[in-house]
């Protein structure tokens, strides 16, 4: 049965090491696998934010 390269190269790859899959599962939870939104905690941090001036590097 015919694989091809790229087929051959990942079988190889899994086999010379084996958690990779487990490493990739780790760092897609790092980077985007995020908890539910709290609404109520998101509403307050928005209502307790200072307004910025409307130009911030203006001396006075």
């Amino acid at each position: 049965m015919y694989e091809s390269d790229i087929t051959q190269f990942i079988k190889q790859l899994k086999a010379e090491k084996p958690t990779l899959e487990a490493e990739q599962r780790q760092g897609r939870a790092l980077l985007w696998d995020k908890q539910p939104i709290d609404m109520d905690e998101r509403r307050q941090a928005q209502q307790s934010r200072v307004a910025q001036q409307p130009y911030v590097y203006q001396g006075e």
